[in-house]
């Protein structure tokens, strides 16, 4: 801003010549306040009111997208000559501070003993006086004026009219001048509040007296500055202001929660396996996953994925195909886990070898303790190998993990059934006994003719197909929702079933099943009947046909799904088999006599035995997922009580990564690699795995690492100060100059920040 054009009468001229007797040029003034009080404004109302004087002046803020409240900076500088220094103000003349708040060593970094010094505050100023004895001083209650005079409102209170009105007479401005500067910028208004502000400043001189009367000093000048061309204007001079100080919030990389990684009953670190997987390859992804997954390739075929229906990138372009990535490293990494050793190792007794019992087994062995499995069948794998059909889990998959857990040293115990009697004897043999029976006795329907011939368990028929491929013909109707009943539907195809019906009894989108099992089946040929339930079954030496009853669909039940009310609507259903797989009971049958459970241990009256339940036996979650976590949390709980210690607990955060926190913006669109699936012109008495997977990494590249740093340099980028830096691989924000304004946290793609209090 140079001169303003402005009518100048002798009066005025005498002014002009009165100010320039009593000041040293060039005058360098810096104003701090905060977003809203008009700190910017303030200094180019003092910048016109030196104008009106005839003087050369220059005024400009400092700041970018600071919110209200946020500090700022202004700059103004007065000269005879024009202005052609273009840089900040680093040695001020006079400093004004809006909020005494922002007073701080680093607010004063360049003000020279002597310089003046005007602060807007409430405080008695002799107070404040007995602080700044260097300065020149002079203390108003520019706000409680403001407010008086009702400029702004009951929040915020401008103050930049009543600060000048200060200045003015702390530095010997005329008040004309003030005047004609506000009436310029149409703040004739708040002209009156100047002028009380004006005769209620309070001016200390700079011997620390307090002046009689409001006198003129001649301040100290600036340091010499080179003058840089516009061309070659492309940083700041070096400034020892550590705007550090003007904060009240500083940003911290922080990591959070992806929601798949919660979402996970095993507990695995998701976007830790695919990041690694990204950036160290497959090896390191597999040492990573094995830390908390005992059996990846089977978890990678038959785990209903629960992470993947948690994703962030579900809201985008559709969710990470994790369960696929799982099974991708387990496929194409050969790691072999290396145990802890334990020079006084405990011994323990693990009871069935399904996904509790191996996952039990396994986190027990790693630790360096001894441990017997005890199977009741004649090959480990419980349900794994019983009741999974081969064309979703191939035995020698099975078998690869398993060895793998064997391999740590496990001792394994077919064919030996364990009963109550047992169990006594093995508390005593061992150091602790864990039981992971799986689930109990399948439920049947209470309904006329449930017993003909011709009507089965479904998990019967799974693990006599598993033993030899069972014959079958004509119509099949398997009962049920859940995996169990996928698998029963899509083996009666491969047996020799002309048709298969699956009949449900609530909507298909309640199906416990995994969704792209149902998918598969459909593909398959399996035909899907919902809202209809079997309340007869027809026949006489043997079923040959279901009378169904039409079910409507209630109020939500305690699960979340809608209860199911059947209705007296009936329809006949001819059929030549019926499979049912309507689910387990939990199986607690080994619990010693007299004895009760108390979260997963068995107590003995008030004594605790070293006996505990894991995995479908006590929870009845009925996933292998759900199993091999609860598994593992019960092993390292036993072995932790049986050495004394205090329990172990899972890594916490303070919060989940939500869809709202991921910046969409900053990625691509990439649709989901998708499995490859082996084509079959007929499945029957066709065993092959059907879902080959993935056919390489890629869909890795996908993950957004919610919560989870990639260094990005997002943040880096996004900082209008430029103070983070990389130090190595990670970050340095330089605090001393941090404002606090969030912008990095506000743009960071992942929720890898957060701004926390000072």
């Amino acid at each position: 801003m140079n001169k303003l054009n402005t009518h100048q009468n002798s009066e005025e001229t005498a002014e002009s010549g009165f100010i320039s007797r009593n000041i040293s040029l060039p005058l360098e003034i810096r104003v701090h306040g905060r977003g809203g009080q008009g700190g910017v404004t303030c200094a180019k109302l003092i910048a016109a009111t030196y104008a009106q004087l005839d003087f050369h002046v220059q005024t400009f803020g400092d700041y970018g997208a600071e919110r209200t409240g946020a500090p700022i900076r202004a700059f103004t500088r007065i000269d005879r000559n024009t202005i052609k220094n273009r840089n900040k103000v680093y040695w001020p003349d006079h400093l004004l501070v809006l909020d005494k708040g922002l007073l701080g060593p680093s607010l004063l970094d360049g003000v020279s003993e002597g310089a003046s010094l005007l602060i807007n505050s409430s405080e008695t100023p002799a107070s404040l006086r007995k602080h700044y004895p260097q300065y020149r001083l002079a203390v108003v209650d520019a706000t409680g004026i403001a407010r008086k005079y009702g400029i702004g409102t009951s929040a915020v209170v401008i103050i930049n009219t009543t600060i000048v009105g200060a200045y003015a007479a702390f530095t010997g401005l005329p008040l004309e001048a003030v005047r004609r500067a506000f009436e310029f910028f149409n703040f004739g208004d708040d002209f009156e509040a100047a002028q009380a502000a004006s005769e209620a400043v309070a001016i200390f001189d700079y011997s620390g007296k307090r002046s009689a009367k409001k006198t003129e000093v001649t301040p100290k000048s600036s340091p010499d500055t080179e003058v840089l061309p516009l061309t070659s204007h492309l940083k700041d001079i070096p400034t020892a202001l550590k705007t550090g100080a003007w904060s009240t919030q500083t940003p911290i990389y922080q990591e959070y929660a992806a929601p798949c990684s919660i979402a996970c009953p095993a507990g695995n670190d998701v976007v830790g396996f695919i990041q690694m997987l990204k950036e160290k390859g497959v090896t390191a992804a597999a040492e990573l996953l094995l830390q908390t997954q005992p059996l990846p390739a089977v978890c990678g075929r038959v785990c209903p994925a629960p992470c993947m229906h948690a994703c962030n990138r579900e809201y985008y372009d559709g969710p990470v195909n994790i369960r696929s990535l799982e099974r991708w490293i387990a496929d194409n990494d050969e790691t072999k886990p290396v145990p802890m050793e334990d020079p006084k190792p405990l011994s323990f007794a693990v009871i069935g070898s399904g996904p509790a019992g191996l996952s039990a087994a396994y986190y027990l062995a790693m630790q360096g303790q001894q441990v017997s499995l005890l199977e009741k069948e004649g090959s480990l794998g419980g349900v794994l190998r019983t009741g999974i059909p081969e064309y979703r889990l191939p035995e020698q998959i099975l078998d690869r993990d398993i060895d793998r857990i064997v391999g740590l040293g496990v001792e394994t115990i077919c064919s030996s059934p364990v009963s109550k009697e047992d169990i006594t004897r093995l508390l005593k043999d061992y150091d602790g006994v864990i039981v992971c029976k799986g689930l109990g006795l399948a439920f049947s329907l209470e309904a006329t003719g449930s017993n003909l011939p011709g009507v089965q368990q479904g998990l019967d028929f799974l693990q006599e197909n598993k033993q030899s491929v069972a014959q079958l013909s004509g119509n099949v109707l398997v009962i049920g929702g859940g995996n169990t009943a996928i698998d029963c539907a899509r083996s009666a195809l491969r047996s020799g079933a002309s048709s298969v019906k699956l009949i449900y009894r609530r909507s298909r989108a309640e199906m416990p099943a995994i969704s792209e099992e149902i998918e598969e089946a459909i593909r398959e040929g399996v035909q899907i009947l919902t809202q209809r339930q079997p309340v007869a079954f027809i026949g006489d030496d043997r079923i040959r046909g279901v009378l169904l009853a039409e079910v409507d669909l209630g109020p939500e039940d305690e699960d979340g799904r809608r209860k199911p009310l059947v209705t007296e609507r009936t329809v006949e259903l001819d059929c030549d088999t019926v499979l049912l797989a309507l689910g387990q009971e939990k199986d607690l049958d080994l619990v010693p006599a007299g004895a009760k459970i108390k979260g997963n241990q068995a107590w003995d009256k008030d004594s605790p035995l070293h006996l505990w339940f894991a995995g479908d036996c006590l929870t009845g979650d009925g996933t292998v997922a759900h199993a091999i976590g609860n598994g593992r949390r019960t092993a390292l709980a036993a072995l932790a009580t049986c050495r004394g210690e205090e329990q172990p607990s899972e890594k916490s955060f303070k919060s989940t990564v939500a869809p709202a926190h991921i910046r969409f913006s900053h990625f691509p669109v990439i649709p989901p690699h998708q499995d490859r699936h082996r084509p079959s012109t007929s499945w029957h008495n066709n065993f092959e795995e059907v879902n080959q997977g993935l056919p390489g990494p890629g869909e890795a590249e996908r993950c957004f690492s919610c919560g989870r740093c990639t260094h990005c340099d997002t943040c880096l980028v996004y900082c209008p100060d430029g103070i983070i830096f990389r130090e190595g691989k990670d970050y340095r924000i330089d605090q001393e100059y941090c404002k606090g304004c969030g912008i990095c946290v506000a743009e960071c793609p992942r929720r890898a920040m957060e701004m926390i209090d000072k």
